[in-house]
């Protein structure tokens, strides 16, 4: 890994060290704004390649881009650009359909920046500071909802939401919530109670939000394998019972004194019997619907799928002369496998699961910073089961600066170990 050699003698527009420094306040802004905001994400980061893309040392990068965990994804955007050659759709469709991969080509800027940088954790710190922020103005909006910047009728549907939808909120509170454990028990190992306490009473405050104000299925489905993964991966056996019976009994107590969460609890058996008894195009009754049909449309061209953009067209056929759920027409089948499936078929499922795999490998090591890694792609991994999370824009940003940083973050320790061995055997 080459670094740039510090020079005070260079005026600032010319020192690399201060354009490193500007790159890395303008990733911290990309996640303080990632809560709030889908357009200053992409400003900021646009205006991030800019000042990076010169700052990099070509022989460098190209020897970053031939490891797999930057050729995978790159091969995923490529596969989606190639698939435009055998897809019906109409030319706009097909390009346009290329737009949710483009994010993936920011993770290897970002394995190389912050292999280079010592301030990956701002960007998590930030990202953790502006969710504390937002779920402050959920319990905010929770009580009075005309302060919501959502429309009014949004805002009564979707209680305790001040920008975007529950579904983001709830992936980042989540996201928050399991992260902190790791901080958590680090500190209570240390006897430093008091921090610990304060990062404890975070963690639990968006749990807290989630069980009172609104949490999304996907969430909730999800969280306890979050959960799961760590006790596994940082606790010991009599630990594990220990949190786990707090746990069943904070979920108890949730239970009984929160109507939203028995609410939402609810809405799984009842939107299925409304979906197989009456036809009724509900959450739980679409998602199956478009399972089933995603799942023919597959089978229909299994190997190279219908090529980019083709979901909608193919729905939209299939739509003809039915009504209730079976006549809903989406370009997105809510399933990140079966949305990669139908477009590129078997070669586009093994590209996106290479990808999950390449990266869950590259955090299997100890410290915060892998912790957060492995986190960001297992949460992304399983939530991906009812939506199509690496292509949607927000949390498809929460896996790439996720992974981007804390990769790029391990690179850098990985590297300065293998150079600490190379000078002690050469001293030996």
């Amino acid at each position: 890994m080459a670094t740039v050699p510090a020079n005070p003698a260079l005026p600032v527009w010319r020192n690399p060290l201060a354009w490193t420094k500007v790159a890395d306040i303008i990733a911290v802004l990309i996640a303080l704004s990632l809560p709030w905001s889908t357009s200053l994400v992409a400003i900021f980061a646009v205006a991030w390649i800019v000042v990076v893309v010169p700052m990099i040392d070509p022989r460098d990068f190209a020897a970053l881009l031939k490891r797999p965990i930057c050729t995978v994804p790159i091969a995923l955007f490529a596969l989606a650009a190639i698939g435009t050659l055998w897809s019906d759709a109409p030319w706009g469709v097909r390009l346009y359909a290329i737009g949710p991969t483009v994010k993936l080509l920011v993770l290897p800027i970002l394995f190389y920046h912050f292999e280079r940088s010592t301030r990956g954790m701002w960007v998590f710190t930030a990202f953790l500071i502006s969710c504390s922020l937002l779920m402050v103005m959920s319990w905010i909006v929770a009580f009075d909802p005309n302060l919501s910047l959502k429309p009014r009728a949004e805002s009564t549907f979707e209680r305790g939401i001040f920008v975007k939808n529950y579904i983001d909120q709830s992936q980042e509170f989540a996201l928050c919530a399991v992260a902190l454990a790791f901080p958590v028990i680090a500190l209570f190992r240390e006897k430093r109670i008091v921090p610990a306490l304060l990062l404890s009473a975070l963690a639990f405050s968006f749990v807290v939000n989630m069980a009172f104000v609104i949490v999304s299925r996907t969430a909730m489905v999800t969280m306890p394998i979050m959960l799961a993964v760590f006790a596994l991966l940082h606790l010991r056996w009599r630990s594990i019972v220990i949190i786990a019976c707090l746990l069943t009994a904070f979920a108890g107590l949730a239970w009984v004194t929160s109507p939203q969460l028995r609410k939402t609890v609810g809405t799984f058996s009842r939107d299925y019997r409304l979906y197989k008894e009456q036809n009724v195009p509900t959450s739980m009754g679409l998602r199956i619907e478009f399972w089933e049909k995603s799942l023919r449309f597959f089978a229909e061209a299994p190997v190279f799928g219908h090529g980019t953009g083709s979901t909608r067209g193919l729905f939209e056929q299939a739509a003809i002369g039915k009504t209730g759920a079976a006549g809903e027409v989406i370009g997105n089948p809510h399933n990140q496998t079966l949305n990669v499936a139908v477009q590129w078929g078997a070669i586009g499922i093994v590209v996106l699961y290479a990808m999950w795999l390449l990266h869950l490998l590259l955090f299997r090591g100890e410290g915060l910073v892998a912790w957060i890694g492995l986190l960001v792609v297992v949460q992304n991994i399983f939530t991906s089961l009812f939506n199509s999370h690496i292509f949607d824009f927000h949390e498809g940003w929460m896996y790439v600066l996720g992974v981007g940083v804390a990769g790029g973050t391990l690179l850098k320790a990985g590297s300065q170990g293998v150079a600490a061995e190379q000078e002690n055997s050469g001293n030996s």
